[in-house]
């Protein structure tokens, strides 16, 4: 298991793991983010797109003290207007932790 970061990743280093993590298929998307992201109709495909193409939402990284770690929010635009953030982690690999609509 890898070391957990204890510091927060900059946001360049953070978007080219995401998009590393997302290009080679390496990142899990956990129950969690399953169930939200079928209760509220996002797909798979537009998680992934938002996940390469949205921007970083600083403001919305935790440090999540149970799990001695950061998640953070990506924030952007399917290609049909919703306004979507994801949230992510990093263990072993990327974890999706959850994905929303965002002003509803």
């Amino acid at each position: 298991m890898t070391k957990k970061r204890l510091s927060k990743l900059s946001t360049e280093n953070l978007l080219k793991m995401i998009r590393h993590a997302i290009e080679t298929g390496s990142y899990l998307d956990t129950r969690h983010a399953s169930d939200r992201r079928s209760e509220r109709f996002i797909s798979r495909l537009e998680m992934e797109y938002i996940l390469v193409n949205g921007r970083h939402e600083k403001r919305k990284d935790q440090y999540e003290e149970a799990y001695e770690g950061w998640s953070y929010a990506i924030r952007g635009e399917t290609i049909d207007k919703r306004d979507l953030r994801i949230v992510i982690s990093f263990e072993d690999k990327m974890l999706v932790i959850t994905a929303m609509e965002v002003g509803k």
